[in-house]
């Protein structure tokens, strides 16, 4: 969706955009695990995104960085609605990790978030999207994507 990106690159995340999905804080809090209004303003671990960029450097990957934009799915994103993710500044959209974030910030958990770029959004190719083309990113994508999530670990 942003410019620069393609299917297959790997983009950390630097940010995210929730709006349409029910919060995975709803309901009572429970004080042991967090407040109740956690601050997401910096929910992805600046430390570790420095670890990751040296990661990538040091393999050679490319790894891009970019604001990701939820969208609960089980559908694909309509070419309208990726129009409004790019004017609302998002580089990828997907339909994870976001709630998976807010749990972990609650938690006072340090983050640190990847998306592969496993295909084009809706609008931005002549062909309609498929599951077959995410798992064929995936498959393609697997050894160089687990070479950096192994050597993050390593950083750590």
């Amino acid at each position: 969706m942003s410019e620069g990106l393609a299917t297959g690159n790997i983009m950390m995340l630097t940010d995210h955009i929730k709006f349409f999905d029910e919060s995975p804080l709803r309901g009572e809090n429970i004080p042991e695990l967090g407040t109740r209004f956690p601050d997401m303003s910096f929910a992805y671990t600046s430390v570790l995104r420095h670890m990751a960029r040296r990661a990538a450097e040091e393999m050679h990957i490319p790894l891009y960085s970019g604001v990701y934009m939820y969208f609960p799915g089980p559908q694909y994103e309509t070419p309208a609605e990726i129009r409004a993710a790019k004017t609302l500044g998002a580089d990828a959209v997907g339909m994870s990790t976001v709630p998976e974030v807010i749990a972990a910030v609650h938690a006072g958990m340090d983050v640190l978030g990847f998306s592969l770029i496993s295909n084009m959004a809706a609008g931005l190719q002549s062909h309609s999207l498929s599951e077959q083309e995410v798992l064929d990113t995936a498959e393609m994508s697997k050894e160089t994507f687990s070479k950096l999530i192994l050597r993050c670990l390593e950083l750590m």
